[in-house]
């Protein structure tokens, strides 16, 4: 009886071992095989068709519309409100209308308010889904959309071999959101013959929404589907004071931006949108439009700017792009990168020792483990000054990990860069450590603080000039000068508060202002 056993828990090992193996060997391969499958086709295709009067292959992805979402746009929501927008109501009637005379077998509508996650793009599973405008006081008007399960499930294995963090994990709510409902309403006016599929945004950086949307691409043409992609997004949220969000520089800057780069489908000046700038615009749509714009990569497009209003204080913004062939110079993501190399290159060449010191600490420690040795051709006030230094990383403009301290405590300065560059790099806890991959992308800087002086009030203050340290028993919280976003001395104190876990309305805090030295 023991030896059967044991032989049942052999073979159940090995069932697994074998299972695992075959999984590893079809994602690895997968690309190979279905290319194969798909030129087998195409050649048999090819060969059953007369030569004369052959065409070629029509695009996977015909067209692709901008659009905005607010449920007052609706009737029964709106209840005449919507006509102050007539302008927008014309436009989504005409995009509406496109999208039917495209006849997509898929429409894949990106919305910023479905489910959301920090470091995952989620797609929501499932054969259907029901949703209503109940939450806008119209329960009447109501949708039930069939999900087209194929390409939800090839694209989750497309996005997986591409090392893209999307699925259909972590659902928490299966009805259709707003997003997804409003131009849902108006296409289901004009064409109900099609599949939906429905992806949330994340906090990633916006080239991964770009490379979700080439994987869209891809995955309609490795599934031989017509789609249209559906950038569902309103602009900035801050264009009037009497608005429900208030007024704020950015928003009709970004408005008026937005409109100009979708307008030209000039999709590569998408990155150009700083996050701190797009988050003091308060838009919800940019990270959808840029998964659009990622599904229209390598096709020419023939756009077209139908409408923008702002009457609401809130910006809405339509546009539509057919797709008319391929176009090798509109490859946005690989020119964005190659820019991007060639400006890390130049920073390089022409950085101080203080980064050269960070950056080679960080190079050596992630790809090997160990700490460099202090080098011996640094200037000499590296060697005999002490000084807290942070430390600050980069990648696609958004920050990467910070550390650092405000007072020195090693025995120079060239040890502290070493010591917290290490931090940085590994130890931020806010992200995961830095991977070799990265390296190339990251850029550098290293802030030496001057003496702190303790300063009676916020008066005495400089957002440009001083940075700020919050102290109010054992906590305190740093925040450095000069920081892109960051415009107020409010703004300063409350960001420092938020770091030392002191609440935003104590006011029995100590203040200290401190002056640094920028090295880039």
């Amino acid at each position: 009886m023991e030896h059967f056993v044991l032989i049942c828990i052999i073979y159940f090992f090995h069932f697994i071992l074998f299972y695992y193996i075959a999984r590893f060997l079809f994602c690895k391969y997968r690309e190979f095989y279905i290319s194969v499958v798909l030129c087998y086709t195409d050649e048999k295709e090819e060969s059953e068709q007369p030569v004369q009067g052959r065409k070629e292959k029509t695009m996977s992805v015909k067209g692709a519309v901008m659009v905005p979402h607010p449920p007052l746009i609706v009737p029964a929501v709106g209840r005449g409100e919507e006509k102050k927008i007539q302008a927008t109501v014309d436009a989504y009637h005409q995009a509406a209308r496109q999208i039917a005379a495209w006849k997509p077998d898929t429409v894949v509508v990106t919305s910023p308010h479905s489910v959301m996650y920090a470091d995952y793009f989620h797609i929501s599973p499932g054969k259907s889904a029901r949703g209503s405008f109940a939450r806008f006081r119209a329960p009447q008007t109501e949708f039930q959309e069939e999900y087209d399960t194929e390409f939800v499930r090839v694209l989750s294995r497309e996005a997986e071999a591409r090392d893209i963090p999307a699925g259909t994990l972590g659902e928490r709510d299966k009805s259709l959101d707003h997003g997804t409902m409003v131009p849902l309403y108006f296409l289901n006016q004009y064409d109900t013959d099609y599949r939906l599929v429905r992806i949330g945004l994340s906090g990633l950086p916006l080239t991964k929404h770009y490379e979700l949307g080439a994987c869209i691409k891809k995955t309609a043409e490795l599934l031989g589907r017509s789609i249209v992609i559906i950038g569902s997004g309103d602009l900035s949220h801050k264009l009037k004071e009497d608005g429900p969000y208030g007024f704020q520089k950015e928003g009709p800057e970004y408005d008026a931006r937005i409109m100009d780069v979708m307008g030209r489908a000039a999709f590569s000046e998408l990155f150009d949108f700083s996050e701190e700038f797009c988050d003091r615009a308060a838009e919800c749509g940019h990270r959808s439009f840029t998964i659009m714009a990622g599904a229209l990569d390598g096709l020419s497009v023939k756009a077209e700017r139908l409408s923008h209003e702002g009457t609401f204080g809130v910006g809405y913004g339509i546009c539509t792009y057919e797709v008319t062939g391929r176009d090798p110079e509109r490859h946005f993501l690989e020119q964005y990168f190659q820019q991007q190399k060639e400006k890390i290159r130049k920073k390089k060449m022409a950085e101080d020792p203080y980064v050269s010191l960070a950056r080679q600490t960080i190079e050596t420690y992630v790809k090997t483990g160990e700490k460099i040795k202090v080098p011996r051709d640094l200037p000499e006030e590296m060697y005999s000054g002490r000084a807290g230094v942070f430390v600050s990383l980069k990648e696609d403009g958004r920050l990467r990990g910070c550390i650092g301290t405000i007072a020195p405590v090693r025995e120079n300065i060239a040890r502290e860069i070493i010591e917290n560059a290490i931090s940085a790099a590994a130890r931020d806890p806010r992200f995961h450590a830095v991977e070799p991959e990265e390296l190339d992308c990251l850029v550098y800087s290293v802030d030496v603080l001057g003496n702190t002086e303790e300063i009676d009030s916020a008066e005495e203050l400089d957002v440009k000039r001083y940075g700020v340290v919050v102290s109010r028993g054992r906590r305190r919280g740093l925040l450095l000068p000069n920081l892109e976003g960051v415009d107020t001395v409010e703004e300063q104190i409350r960001i420092a508060k938020q770091k030392a876990g002191i609440p935003d309305e104590a006011e029995d805090v100590r203040l200290e202002r401190f002056e640094v030295v920028r090295h880039f």
